[in-house]
């Protein structure tokens, strides 16, 4: 099927080739146009020649092309996949991880939520905006598939400003538990089982377990096996003290994991420790470079007429759903995601219907549609609602440019609590990262 499928961000080597592998193994979508857009001139050219080879190599099953005009790469799009990085990723990272930190905040990550969170949703906030302008203008009918973070916040700014796009987030997280744990805790195959899960990206929980044949409630089984299952084997990066006290207070297991779910209560900072967050993130940080040192290498052997035969593409999916998702709405499938980010539109009861969530769906030809949750627990409502209303907040000073709305936001994070310390905060970002900021007044 002949389709344009735009990648924007297509420079990045943890986006683009893993990207090309799901194409290639995805034989429905064959034959499609892939056009490659970034702003980064060299890197855009070292990804098209290594997927052009990839491509060629494969049989010539796609068309490739590489713009750096966003307008030339939109123009009859009907998919767009976006996965940009205002800035350099790592170097802006410690900042947000460190700085607040500095004066007093018990910011754990500072990737998604926390102070920290905030700047990053500032500096990436208006560049998605303005790519979601002209797939507006130029391609409306198309579909916006949102990788980059904070998600949750780019998500709901798209919302709020772009209403009409059809716009979803991805996030790979749910992997965590569903291809390291679930098939071992509960001796069954992964494809058994129908995860029913919701909250906010980086902070949902798993609220339904079902045999997918028989519809056999599999909760109990979950709940009755879980903490023997991982009683030996806590893991400091991904499910250990704070996972495990939010399951035991809340009767919910958080499948997101300690590194991510730390950034959002307020007593992350009781059972994370900070080292192992610093380790974290210097693991993703090693992990990049050796991402990035690898397709220099393959682009090397190209330039030097010595390509490998067996090529750079893993056997394997990249595990990122995009592609997949595609495919399932082209061809009608009606498939089941376990996770996806769209708004709540009365999928979660007691949470806003303007929230962006993070739910089970159903994927068709008409797209995307969230499965069902109703009513949650009041308390597990209310630690939820208190990030939404953060993310709410943060959305809104970083549409007007508003210092006094973003330093309220600071202050108010659960992370903070003080303004002295969000003044000094925000005083101490602006002058590192103005030149990727809002222009607060």
């Amino acid at each position: 099927m002949e389709l344009n499928i735009v990648l924007v961000g297509a420079g990045s080597a943890a986006f683009g080739p893993p990207t090309f592998t799901d194409l290639y193994l995805s034989e429905g979508l064959h034959g499609s146009n892939i056009i490659l857009h970034d702003v980064d001139k060299p890197k855009l050219n070292m990804v098209y020649e290594v997927i052009s080879k990839e491509n060629e190599r494969t049989g010539g099953i796609f068309t490739i092309k590489k713009t750096l005009n966003r307008e030339e790469a939109l123009e009859d799009a009907d998919f767009v996949i976006c996965s940009i990085e205002h800035g350099d990723r790592f170097k802006l990272r410690w900042q947000d991880n460190t700085i607040p930190r500095k004066y007093g905040t018990t910011e754990m990550m500072g990737e998604n939520g926390g102070p920290g969170g905030f700047f990053h949703s500032a500096r990436q906030i208006p560049e998605v905006l303005k790519i979601v302008a002209d797939v507006d203008r130029i391609c409306p009918n198309a579909y916006f598939i949102n990788y980059s973070n904070p998600l949750s916040r780019i998500c709901l700014a798209i919302k709020r400003v772009y209403p009409d796009i059809k716009m979803f987030g991805l996030c790979h997280q749910i992997e965590l538990l569903t291809n390291e744990h679930l098939p071992k805790m509960l001796n069954r195959e992964l494809e058994e089982l129908r995860l029913i899960v919701g909250g906010l990206n980086h902070f949902a929980f798993l609220f339904g377990l079902e045999n997918f044949k028989t519809g056999e409630n599999l909760m109990p089984d979950f709940n009755h096996r879980c903490l023997e299952y991982f009683e030996d084997g806590w893991d400091r990066f991904h499910y250990s003290e704070l996972t495990f006290e939010v399951y035991k207070r809340f009767g919910f297991f958080p499948y997101v994991g300690d590194n991510h779910l730390c950034e959002y209560v307020q007593f992350g900072s009781e059972f994370t420790k900070i080292e192992d967050i610093k380790a974290w993130i210097k693991r993703m940080e090693q992990a990049n470079l050796g991402t990035n040192a690898r397709l220099q290498r393959y682009y090397k052997r190209l330039k030097k007429g010595r390509y490998p035969r067996k090529g750079m593409l893993r056997p394997e999916p990249s595990g990122e759903r995009a592609i997949p998702i595609i495919e399932a709405i082209i061809e009608d499938k009606h498939s089941y995601e376990y996770a996806v980010n769209i708004p709540n539109d009365g999928i979660i009861e007691n949470l806003p219907n303007n929230l962006i969530i993070e739910c089970s769906a159903k994927v068709d030809k008409n797209g995307l549609h969230g499965v069902k949750i109703g009513k949650i627990p009041k308390d597990l409502g209310v630690l939820l609602k208190r990030e939404a209303a953060t993310q709410d907040l943060c959305i809104e000073a970083i549409l007007e440019e508003s210092k006094m709305m973003a330093i309220n936001c600071l202050a108010l994070d659960v992370n903070c609590g003080s303004y002295e310390i969000a003044e000094k905060v925000f005083d101490e970002m602006m002058d590192l990262q103005k030149k990727y900021l809002p222009n607060f007044k």
